[in-house]
């Protein structure tokens, strides 16, 4: 009788766990492509509940641990692509990798659960320590603010917040306005819920209902060569690629011609007839590309513009690294000793980050009317802080290999994001991806039209290019005026001034010990 009492608990447990699963997988489901965000909203209402009404600091640990698994499994789920790109060689890997980010991830809601319990406000309270956790997750151990809940409205009018409160701060404010009728009804809940509603619909109207800023004077091309990623770096492949990037630029009716990162497949050497080329099929227009440099044993992943007689008037050295990606922790001595290396680098065991992040100024560069563009490289769009700098660029420019994500989740979710970053910064943005997305996007985070009525946009998977004009600028939002004096500070003060308000405005749930 005590051993079937003991099997029934056991049975409990797992399918609390399963049940918890699968509230993250449904979740998720409202980050691109499916971008289901009513399902999201309910999904995320039963999370912060089931975790908010746990009776023990360890039971919503684990609650949201496993919530968090199924969230980020899914969401994540495109980790595995770069292990298959050379699946002899890495394919073993993929599911520790999936499995490993799934659950470390999850870390930081666990620690969002546990210490909302041990405070004792429910729902309300895992909202507030929630979107401390995802700030955090931003940030910690280099960031990797990927799938946030506030990205399920990047695809709607609502995403005009990013401009006022930023992805954390509409994150905080999803789940707040989700968590408020649980903790304290209908009425009082559900006033402030219409409130967050208001305040974020009323702030997207404004900001859609702005006059359009003029263009800049200057035309642009941007090419998609769509170069698979296992030939990306084949030396019998090499000539190939590069001959159709060059075909691809010739007779470019734009002021300037954007390739995308890395699309340069030789090492970089000034003189020789690889820039005398790009610049050749540019018939003098400046060639912005994505190429590796070294100099001894040290590389870089860069953009640079080449113009003239084949020269590099300006460059940049991508800063914000991905780990195991293009360095790797340890990685000198692990290159040395087992010949491991990070899987983008072509040079020794990974990158070097470059210093700063200083204006490309292409109206200099021959490109006229194009002015200074703040340059990204890869997933350098997805934190938010990369792009303040104290000097106001014209527009960005983000040169990007999405074939490192596959072509389910990934690419589609690292597209809206970029979106989110020109939102927040009220700047349009230029995307030339290897493989897609790539496109024009004004400063609200919209696609722009091209000559002709078409969308300025190619699609994942598709070869060709784009020329249209680079959108304007509008007046620098709010949430950028405070990046660029306090980072997120006020945010995380926000949030924490919101868990002593909640601890005066909720009555302590009792829990066991």
């Amino acid at each position: 009788m005590i051993s079937r009492a003991i099997c029934g608990l056991r049975n409990a447990a797992w399918r609390s766990i399963a049940r918890d699963f699968a509230l993250g997988l449904v979740a998720v489901t409202g980050l691109a492509p499916l971008n289901f965000w009513p399902v999201s909203l309910i999904a995320l209402g039963l999370i912060l509940h089931r975790v908010g009404s746990a009776e023990t600091p360890g039971l919503a640990a684990r609650r949201a641990w496993f919530v968090a698994a199924g969230w980020f499994g899914f969401g994540l789920s495109w980790i595995v692509q770069p292990f298959m790109v050379d699946p002899l060689r890495h394919g073993w890997m993929a599911p520790f990798a999936l499995l490993g980010i799934s659950f470390g991830l999850g870390l930081f809601w666990a620690a969002a659960g546990w210490l909302s319990a041990r405070l004792r406000l429910g729902g309300i309270g895992f909202a507030l320590t929630l979107s401390l956790a995802e700030l955090a997750r931003g940030h910690v151990l280099t960031g990797f603010p990927w799938a946030l809940p506030g990205h399920i409205w990047a695809a709607t009018p609502l995403a005009q917040m990013a401009s006022l409160s930023g992805s954390y701060g509409m994150t905080a404010l999803t789940l707040i306005a989700l968590a408020a009728p649980l903790s304290y009804g209908w009425r009082r809940g559900g006033a402030l819920s219409l409130a967050v509603l208001a305040l974020a619909a009323g702030w997207s109207w404004h900001r859609l209902a702005l006059p359009e800023p003029a263009a800049l004077a200057a035309r642009a091309r941007i090419v998609q060569p769509n170069i698979a990623q296992s030939l990306k770096w084949d030396p019998q492949e090499a000539d190939r690629n590069f001959t159709r990037l060059l075909q691809m630029t010739e007779g470019a009716a734009a002021d300037l011609v954007i390739w995308p990162e890395t699309a340069v497949p030789y090492l970089f050497e000034p003189g020789s007839w690889v820039p005398l080329a790009m610049t050749g099929a540019g018939a003098g227009r400046p060639v912005v590309s994505g190429f590796q440099r070294n100099q001894g044993a040290l590389a870089w992943n860069s953009l640079g513009v080449f113009t003239g007689a084949g020269e590099v008037s300006q460059s940049f050295d991508k800063m914000h690294l991905v780990p195991f990606g293009e360095y790797m922790p340890m990685g000198d001595l692990l290159w040395q000793a087992f010949g491991i290396r990070a899987f983008a680098a072509q040079v020794g065991a990974g990158y070097s980050a470059g210093g700063t992040r200083d204006l490309l100024d292409l109206a200099r560069a021959g490109a006229a009317g194009a002015g200074r563009a703040l340059p990204l490289i890869c997933y350098e769009a997805i934190f938010p802080g990369d792009l303040s700098i104290d000097a106001r660029a014209d527009w960005m420019l983000q040169v990007t290999n999405d074939a490192w994500f596959g072509t389910l989740t990934g690419p589609y979710q690292h597209f809206d994001q970029t979106r989110l970053r020109a939102i927040e910064q009220g700047l349009p943005l230029l995307r030339a991806a290897n493989t897609g997305i790539s496109g024009f996007i004004d400063a609200r985070g919209r696609v722009v039209e091209a000559p002709g009525g078409q969308p300025a946009l190619l699609g994942l998977g598709a070869e060709g290019v784009i020329d249209a004009q680079i959108p304007g600028a509008l007046a620098v939002p709010p949430y950028a005026r405070m990046l660029r004096l306090a980072g997120e500070w006020p945010i995380v003060f926000v949030l924490l001034a919101g868990l002593v308000l909640a601890r005066f405005a909720t009555r302590p749930r009792p829990y066991s010990a």
